[in-house]
């Protein structure tokens, strides 16, 4: 069912950011991927920089959600 509830850029930055935190990413490195994952950007359009630093946080933030999801 989609949702009728629109979330903006900057609510959902501050999510990911928290997420990111939350599982031991560093401050500076949650904040930027959490620019990226906001904006929607397709990955075509990311440089390989910045996919690198979704790579790693998004890595990270898997590694620590894991256990819960047994």
């Amino acid at each position: 069912m989609p949702s009728n509830f629109f979330t903006p850029v900057e609510e959902r930055e501050k999510i990911f950011c928290a997420e990111l935190v939350q599982c031991g990413v560093s401050y500076e490195k949650a904040v930027t991927a959490a620019k990226i994952l906001a904006s929607g950007q397709p990955d075509e359009l990311l440089s390989s920089e910045e996919r690198e630093v979704v790579k790693d946080a998004s890595e990270k933030w898997f590694v620590q959600n894991k256990p819960y999801k047994r």
